[in-house]
């Protein structure tokens, strides 16, 4: 019920995440959610005409994605996680606080000096099935964006991608900069230097502070820059068009 009120009983939640992804997934094309939770990205991917893989681990999360999507064979519903090697994994996971969950203990120790994770309580999940990236592209296609919202796991994540995609995005929490710093070098490693421009958007609020981007370095800077009791948000990349060709796998 907490997640339903947070992510769906805005009534105009469904329009603003519409307009706000329509620049990144294309009509008739490919969206990877991973970390799907309750599913408002979803409902915004397919409905702006897209295919849609969720990646989500959590029991009760999967069960309401199938339901909430099970008569929809444009969305496939996967119950794991994504890492840079599959396998299987501990998942941490919060009763009280669903909205959260990861397989870093790194974050979960971490995290805690962000004011908005202070009265998380971790507990020690079941494990989960671990998958890559590149598995999912081998198995569905390249996605025309991926959206990795995974507590402190994003890296790891990245890690188990071997070649640049279209867009993505994936999240920042101050208190644990350094993996966002980490996510921006790895995707610079993968296009070259100068092929992705970046921006942020704050928290709920879908709207990007530059609409245009800037550089990895700018966008580094600015991670670097940010107070440690700043808001969490979400850096969004793509590949700009006028740039030269990536780095092959």
């Amino acid at each position: 019920m907490r997640s339903w009120l947070v992510y769906r009983a805005i009534p105009w939640r469904g329009a603003q995440l519409r307009r706000f992804y329509r620049r990144f997934v294309p009509a008739s094309g490919l969206a990877f959610d991973v970390g799907a939770h309750a599913g408002n990205r979803v409902a915004a991917f397919r409905a702006l005409g897209a295919r849609v893989v969720a990646l989500e681990p959590q029991a009760d999360f999967v069960r309401l994605l199938q339901r909430r999507f099970g008569d929809d064979v444009q969305v496939v519903v996967l119950p794991q996680a994504l890492a840079s090697a599959p396998g299987h994994a501990r998942l941490m996971a919060s009763p009280r606080t669903p909205t959260v969950a990861t397989l870093s203990t790194d974050f979960v120790r971490r995290a805690g000096a962000a004011p908005s994770f202070q009265r998380v309580r971790w507990h020690e999940g079941p494990l989960v099935a671990v998958g890559t990236l590149d598995m999912l592209i081998a198995h569905y296609g390249t996605p025309d964006f991926v959206k990795i919202d995974v507590e402190g796991f994003e890296l790891e994540v990245l890690r188990g991608l071997s070649q640049p995609l279209p867009a993505l995005s994936f999240e920042f929490l101050p208190a644990v900069r350094d993996v966002a710093l980490g996510c921006i070098d790895r995707l610079e490693w993968l296009a070259g230097p100068g092929r992705y421009r970046y921006a942020v958007s704050i928290g709920e609020r879908l709207r990007l502070l530059d609409s245009d981007g800037g550089s990895a370095h700018a966008m580094c800077q600015w991670l670097r820059d940010l107070p440690a009791d700043a808001p969490s948000g979400d850096v969004h990349a793509w590949l700009d068009a006028r740039s030269g060709a990536g780095r092959s796998a």
